[in-house]
């Protein structure tokens, strides 16, 4: 008999990844396979980013309030959701005010 996994057994997921975005795959576009992967792969917002600062700070030390990021299209706020997504143990809900009706 061969090993099978249970739906309901145990999940071996690091707890800081369960809610984290999925690395990009290979067949993925390339604007997608070049995002940022991590705080210090970020260009600007240096004033929140930066090397002590209030947000890096925030996340480094895994102390996440709720966020709404708003900006233009293009300004980063998909890729900065989800690097704290991936750095932190934070509930990630991607939602798009466009297609919610908002």
């Amino acid at each position: 008999m061969t090993d099978q996994l249970s739906l309901f057994g145990a999940d071996d997921t690091p707890s800081n990844q369960k809610n984290a975005p999925p690395a990009p795959a290979a067949g993925e576009p390339l604007a997608a396979r070049m995002r940022p992967h991590t705080l210090d792969e970020i260009i600007g917002q240096e004033h929140l980013l930066g090397p002590g600062r209030i947000l890096r700070s925030s996340i480094e030390s895994d102390h996440i309030s709720s966020m709404i990021f708003w900006g233009p299209p293009g300004s980063g706020k998909t890729t900065l959701a989800e690097v704290i997504a991936r750095q932190t143990h934070a509930r990630y809900v991607r939602l798009s005010a466009v297609s919610a009706g908002v």
